[in-house]
């Protein structure tokens, strides 16, 4: 998005088709610098407050279907998950959105009710609360399991993402990428796609995983188990391996960091194995889905990266990306990743 734009304006003219009775009395900017998503907290005269999230990433059909499953999911999540995720305002019983666009941009709004927070996470987790983040996620995704038939159909699949992306790479408008690092590209997605609809078979069912668990948008009790979780740009149906990457870097040894990379070295560090042993003590992990670990690396550089780099992330972070996936992510994908070490130690 340009700065050009009168955000604003365009969250007082959503907030009018609403149709609330209170009005706006303070609009004030929250957004990170990573993204190119804007957020921003609302005051109403009543002094209530709302958060508005204002979108042009990816399209406005996935963004629409994403959020209806989110909030089916935020409402029919049972105990100690029913307030862990944000609760979209709904008009005439639907998911409420607003749709702009004029000769120059489209993009969309959405509108939560505010989430509570309580502690952060810290920024280099102790082993023993690495444990307890890795019962937390199996405990939560077996909650996203018990409800996955209840909500509304999805969609998306990371084929078609991956697919698209191959198309992308067919017109020569798209990227600007060298023939040399097309080819790379489209060797990478047709590894993917063998890979990925050979272990799908023996994995979970698809469920609702959020991806970006970086320690930003998720807060903890004093006892580290799960309170409230936010952001929900990368949300989709899609195996529960898709949320491990991240947590993968939430327990390195480096850390959380501002200055950050994708590196796929913490899938295979000691720490990670020990937040996926505590995770397997509660829901399970088989072969496959081991495996599956580095496919869905792969589809994360493939999609989120190289695909999608330049619409979400600010340009100078995209293209340091993009520029790393070529010179590192891609050529240490195979070399790198230690099955046989999170197998044995997983007993699998």
């Amino acid at each position: 998005m340009t700065g050009k734009v009168n955000y604003k304006s365009i969250i007082q003219e959503a907030w009018s088709e609403y149709g609330h009775l209170s009005t706006i009395s303070k609009i004030k900017d929250i957004s990170i610098s990573v993204s190119t998503n804007n957020v921003f907290i609302i005051t109403l005269e009543n002094k209530k407050k709302i958060i508005a999230k204002i979108s042009d990433y990816g399209y406005f059909n996935h963004f629409l279907e994403d959020h209806i499953i989110i909030n089916s999911l935020s409402l029919n999540l049972s105990e100690p998950f029913e307030n862990f995720l944000a609760k979209s305002l709904t008009k005439n019983g639907s998911l409420f959105t607003f749709y702009y666009e004029n000769k120059d941009i489209k993009l969309w709004v959405v509108f939560y009710n505010p989430i509570k927070i309580k502690k952060k996470p810290d920024k280099i987790q102790s082993k023993h609360n690495i444990k307890i983040l890795g019962s937390e996620l199996a405990k939560f995704h077996l909650a996203c399991k018990d409800i996955a038939n209840t909500l509304p159909q999805n969609f998306k699949k990371t084929r078609d993402d991956i697919k698209n992306l191959q198309l992308n790479l067919m017109n020569k408008n798209k990227y600007e990428f060298s023939k040399k690092q097309n080819s790379l590209i489209l060797n990478q997605c047709e590894i993917y796609l063998e890979n990925y609809l050979t272990l799908k078979e023996k994995a979970e069912a698809s469920i609702p995983v959020f991806i970006d668990w970086n320690i930003g948008n998720f807060s903890l009790t004093e006892n580290y188990k799960f309170f409230s979780r936010w952001d929900y740009d990368w949300f989709r149906i899609g195996t529960r391996i898709l949320d491990f990457y991240f947590f993968s870097r939430v327990c390195s040894s480096e850390g959380d960091k501002k200055f950050f990379s994708y590196l796929p070295d913490t899938l295979n560090e000691d720490r990670f194995i020990i937040f996926l042993k505590a995770y397997h003590k509660v829901y399970p992990l088989n072969k496959n889905e081991i495996l599956m670990l580095k496919e869905m690396y792969r589809f994360f550089i493939l999609n989120y990266v190289i695909k999608d780099g330049k619409l979400f992330f600010h340009s100078k972070l995209a293209k340091r990306l993009v520029d790393e996936s070529f010179e590192i992510y891609i050529p240490n994908i195979d070399s790198s990743f230690q099955e046989n070490k999170i197998l044995d130690s997983l007993g699998i």
